[in-house]
């Protein structure tokens, strides 16, 4: 019976599976099984149609095969390989002394009298190859495709045997002089086709009067005759034509390209050699296997690699690959930042489609081959996208509405900017594409294939920002080397110059040397770009550090930014103008007209107490405010759950880093007028408000400002008294629900903001959350996060979750993350804690640094370098897997899998909606009988 996630539970994994050690395909289900060296088994179909399970005990699974039937015990046996005979029932095991065991299904349990030692070879072999050396481990198990019961064993050392289990006699012998790696049988059982560590794979006919067989029927190394790596694995698939296509993995020349992951495609004529990134686990055509063919006919080829999933296309002329729906390397290039865009509009979401198609992101000539099982979950009704910065400049946009996590379309910012790896200055050259890049060399007939790159060009291209208008398609990127990127969506290519535009936020400020790197140069001549997001202005801040938080609002045209030096403001609509237009300034810098006397002095004031290390003087807004902290401060009775906070120092170097940056439309000035503001938060617990007069834009009087430049003007100061870095910044309207986003209430979309009332602000530290009133700055109420000790605020959101009983009734809550991976959600703007959920593991940094919140109350976290964790705070909101698999069998036969760990465990696990595994009590003790649990 189904049972939802517990709230704060995860309930799917996007992306690819971490440190994959084992794949297998069921070609009846049409489901790809992959297994890793967690211990993590997944099952994949059609898109959402995933299952998953974990061991509780960490156990590499090296293989892993389907089956059906019941299966109920275990055995421990220093395993090398498995074959399951369908036909008879049996588990087929290889293993390291030589030893080919059977196990009886469904209950594996061992068959004494079938198991095949050592000393039964030895006796059928010839007398020539009799030498008192040991056989070495079996390498390979292959059942005869026509004739069931006999099996094809091969040794390390060389040696062959067809075993007859109903006669128990070796019916063929096969002596090779090189190491043996691999068998693949023929389609119609008349030959087998071996590969050997020297580079080769050898072709032996099975003859019915010919018991010994010395010779093969045809050798070859195909990258000879210099010494090659050995093939570890090779697929012999017969075809119409009659050229069979033959698949292998290694074979390289040592000394030229020993280092190189390959697997190499023959059919007649035509050979490829795909050359990946990381190195080769495994890989399955998908082909008919249907007895009453008489051909394999392959479709597909499925490539699982250590950091990425391959499918090429066989039946389209030149091999091209096939992108993935699901099983996407997210971590193709490091994963820098991200964020979630939810309820995409249509034309927004059509658009990027197409850009993204043009990209070839989406397939034009095939379907994903592996389909099995049905989606049982309904349709989403909205269209969510998770966008992804990467250390190389680019940002990944993820379609998200459902289980299977699609990419959707790919930005590169690296065109903007002169690297040391520029090919040309178009980026739509095939050239420059490396999924279409043809051979390097002559030969070997290279191809690079796949997308994960781990090297950066350039590691300043790094994205550490992202912001998205959904409604006026405007999109900003900031970057390691202070680079702010104002980007447009166009659907023609477009040649242009990018509009440069320097701020430098330490003028007139003397003694100071910047040592880090140096800023990134924009390319001075018009460069072409494709179809999707284009730069219509870079905005380089000055020193070129890392840029810590950025903020947009395209209803007034503004872009905020800040750094560890200090924050700029940027009207990026004004600065776009022709210079002959009437509204353009003269000089370069004199279009960043938003850099007034008050924001450069306020900037000043914070270098100083960086750079100095002293407190400043407080201003008179800032009095106000710390008198309202000192009555707060002065209620001697702390919750229970809340403890004192211990202020913090202020020579902390790290003081002047900018947090967190916010527009709003509030009372700022007085309670009679309300207009554009911008909050600014830092590390040192100093929150700055400005009063901004954007031409164009309706103040509270009704009056409409003119035409000229942004006018930014220091309203109000305030300073935590305990100086704790300040996370999150929210203004709240007069029913206390935070304001809507830019276009949302004059579009229609949002209700209006209520300005009737008195406005107030919520500050989020590290330490606790602050609600002050507007515009007099008056503490209204607090909570001090702080119940365990060595408790911080990481992350902070506002959602709005949605009642499971009532379909038109919300409520806005504000959520937490700490640093020990807790969960807190509080009422707005009372503060009311809530609930608690244990989410993530305190020791997962890297995944509460990465956390990101959705605003119908679900979230996202890396887990691994490739993989991230959903989960869900809503009972109304849940995005799980709920899929099926239809079996043609009777229903009390369950779908199965055999696995082998490295423990030399052999096991087996039901395919269901979870995913189990069944132990043998006696063995393992109370406790262990459910290993595997998938939600």
């Amino acid at each position: 019976q189904y049972k939802p996630p517990r709230p704060g539970s995860p309930t799917v994994e996007h992306g690819f599976p971490h440190q994959p050690s084992a794949l297998n395909f069921d070609p009846q289900l049409q489901l790809m099984a992959i297994g890793s060296k967690s211990g993590a088994v997944k099952i994949y179909g059609a898109p959402g149609v995933e299952f998953t399970g974990l061991h509780k005990d960490t156990a590499a699974v090296t293989q892993i095969h389907f089956l059906q039937g019941q299966v109920r015990q275990n055995h421990f046996l220093r395993v090398t390989v498995l074959l399951l005979l369908r036909s008879c029932d049996l588990l087929c095991v290889g293993t390291e002394g030589g030893g080919v065991h059977f196990l009886d299904l469904p209950c594996l349990s061992l068959r004494e009298n079938q198991s095949l030692l050592l000393d039964q070879v030895m006796q059928s072999m010839p007398e020539d190859y009799r030498c008192g050396k040991s056989l070495g481990p079996v390498e390979s198990l292959q059942e005869h495709p026509q004739l069931p019961g006999k099996i094809l064993i091969g040794y390390s050392r060389g040696l062959v045997v067809l075993w007859d289990l109903s006669s128990r006699n070796a019916e063929h012998l096969g002596v090779s002089l090189q190491q043996l790696e691999s068998l693949v049988w023929e389609r119609s059982g008349s030959s087998f086709i071996s590969s050997h560590s020297d580079g080769g794979y050898s072709v032996w006919a099975v003859a019915s009067g010919n018991p010994y067989t010395h010779q093969p029927v045809s050798s070859t190394i195909p990258y000879g005759p210099f010494p090659c790596k050995a093939i570890n694995k090779i697929l012999w698939r017969t075809t119409r034509s009659g050229c069979p296509v033959v698949v292998y993995s290694g074979g390289m020349p040592r000394a030229s390209y020993g280092d190189r992951h390959c697997v190499s495609i023959q059919q007649d004529k035509q050979h490829v050699t795909l050359d990946f990134t990381s190195r080769v686990i495994d890989f399955f055509t998908v082909h008919t296997t249907d007895p009453e063919h008489e051909y394999d006919d392959p479709s597909a080829l499925v490539v699982l690699l250590e950091e990425e999933l391959v499918v090429i296309d066989l039946l389209t002329p030149g091999w091209p690959s096939i992108p993935p729906p699901y099983l996407a390397p997210l971590h193709s290039s490091a994963i820098t930042t991200s964020c979630h865009i939810d309820r995409v509009p249509a034309k927004l979401w059509d658009r990027l489609a197409i850009a993204g198609k043009s990209q070839g992101t989406h397939s034009p000539h095939r379907s994903w081959p592996i389909c099995g099982g049905k989606n049982l979950a309904p349709p989403p009704k909205q269209q969510d996208l998770l966008l992804t910065g990467h250390e190389d400049g680019t940002v990944r946009f993820w379609d998200v509405s459902g289980v299977a996590l699609t990419p959707v379309y790919k930005l590169s910012t690296a065109h903007v900017f002169h690297t040391d790896c520029d090919l040309n200055d178009d980026p739509l050259d095939p050239r420059n594409d490396p999924d279409t890049q043809q051979e390097e060399e002559e030969w070997p007939p290279f191809r690079k294939v796949g997308c994960f790159d781990p090297y950066s060009d350039d590691p300043r291209l790094g994205i550490q920002k992202i912001s998205l208008c959904k409604y006026s398609c405007r999109l900003v990127v900031a970057g390691t080397a202070g680079q702010v990127i104002v980007l447009g969506l166009s659907d023609e290519r477009s040649d242009h110059m990018i509009d440069v535009s320097t701020v430098d936020l330490l003028q007139d400020l003397e003694g100071f040397t910047w040592k880090g790197h140096d800023r990134l140069e924009a390319r001075a001549n018009p460069t072409p770009f494709p179809p999707g997001f284009q730069p219509l202005v870079l905005v380089q801040a000055l020193p070129p550090a890392s840029v810590t938080a950025v903020t947009l609002h395209a209803e007034w045209n503004m872009v905020a930014f800040g750094t560890s030096h200090g924050f700029g403001l940027f009207d990026y609509h004004r600065c776009t103008l022709h210079p002959n237009d009437s509204l353009a300034m003269e000089g370069p810098l004199s279009r960043v007209k938003s850099l007034k006397k008050s924001l450069r002095q306020s900037f000043r004031r914070i270098r100083k107490s960086r750079v100095s290390g002293k407190k400043r003087p407080l201003t008179t807004p800032t009095s106000k405010v710390q008198e309202a902290n000192a009555a707060l401060a002065d209620q001697e009775e702390v919750a229970p759950v809340q403890r004192r906070i211990e202020p913090r120092s202020a020579d902390d170097s790290l003081s002047g880093v900018v947090r967190c940056l916010c527009f709003a439309d509030t009372y700022l000035r007085d309670g009679t007028h309300h207009g554009p503001t911008l909050w600014a938060g830092t590390n040192s617990g100093s929150v700055y408000a400005y009063a901004l007069e954007v031409p164009g834009v309706c103040v509270g009087s009704g009056r409409v400002l003119g035409e000229g430049s942004v006018e930014a003007v220091l309203g109000k100061e305030i300073q935590l008294m305990h100086r704790a870095p300040v996370v999150s910044i929210a203004v709240l309207d007069g029913r206390g629900k935070p304001l809507p986003e830019p276009y949302q209430a004059s579009l229609d979309l949002a209700t209006a903001p209520d300005m009737s009332n008195t406005h107030s602000v919520l500050i989020a530290s590290e330490e606790q959350l602050k609600v002050f009133s507007l515009p007099k700055v008056s503490a209204k109420t607090k909570f001090k996060l702080t119940a365990h000790e060595g408790c911080r605020v990481r992350r902070v959101a506002m959602v709005t979750m949605y009642s499971t009983a009532q379909e038109d009734y919300c409520e806005n809550t504000l959520v937490c993350l700490t640093n020990l991976g807790d969960l807190h959600l509080f009422t707005v703007p009372a503060l009311r804690p809530q609930v608690r959920y244990e989410c993530i593991r305190k020791e997962d940094i890297s995944g509460i640094a990465s956390c990101v919140f959705t605003k119908s109350g679900q979230g996202f976290y890396l887990i691994s370098p490739s993989e991230y964790e959903r989960f869900s705070m809503s009972a109304k909101v849940t995005t799980e897997p709920l899929c099926s698999v239809q079996l043609d069998r009777p229903l009390e036969s369950q779908s199965r899998l055999i696995y082998h760990t490295h423990t030399g465990r052999v096991a087996a696990g039901i395919v269901g909606y979870r995913l189990d595994l069944q132990h043998n009590q006696e063995d393992f003790g109370q406790g262990q009988q459910q290993v595997f649990q998938a939600w």
